[in-house]
């Protein structure tokens, strides 16, 4: 701790993250959380009943995309994510014995965590995913978990 502040890593990427959000807006700052993964989607989806709304979208491959599309919301790791009310990290869902005959859907690797909204209630998930397998990630998740209640101040009050 130097000058009473925390200068951890994890405490430096927040700060840097909330400035990128302050500064950039919501899709720079997803694209800083997908400049950290293999993966090729970073998103936040809100809970709507039965459906998954795709409320922002970074695509590395195609940067011009800013959302994607709705799901049915069982199709969906996020309905994992929403039950257990829990970070889910899937790395390979063909060998997943958690998720196999359970959930039918092309991503292959994800990485989730949930989003409260003001209340404490699940609002939706800030997820990284792919349709090809990636490499574990879990040291993305304290970010990710920071980010995700700094990210519902922006997209939260708007749905």
């Amino acid at each position: 701790m130097i000058d009473g502040r925390n200068d951890s890593p994890l405490q430096h990427e927040i700060e840097e993250f909330t400035g990128l959000l302050q500064k950039e807006g919501v899709h720079a700052a997803l694209q800083y959380l997908n400049s950290r993964t293999p993966h090729r989607y970073t998103g936040i989806f809100r809970f709507d009943h039965d459906k998954l709304r795709s409320e922002v979208l970074f695509d590395r491959y195609e940067l011009s995309l800013k959302k994607g599309e709705d799901a049915p919301i069982e199709a969906t790791y996020c309905s994992l994510v929403g039950r257990d009310q829990a970070p889910w990290e899937i790395t390979d869902a063909a060998t997943d014995l958690r998720v196999q005959g359970i959930i039918d859907t092309p991503v292959v690797s994800y990485c989730g965590v949930l989003i409260r909204d003001s209340e404490g209630q699940p609002f939706g998930s800030l997820c990284h995913y792919d349709m090809q397998r990636c490499q574990e990630r879990t040291t993305d998740q304290p970010l990710m978990q920071a980010a995700a209640s700094l990210l519902y101040s922006h997209v939260g009050k708007s749905s």
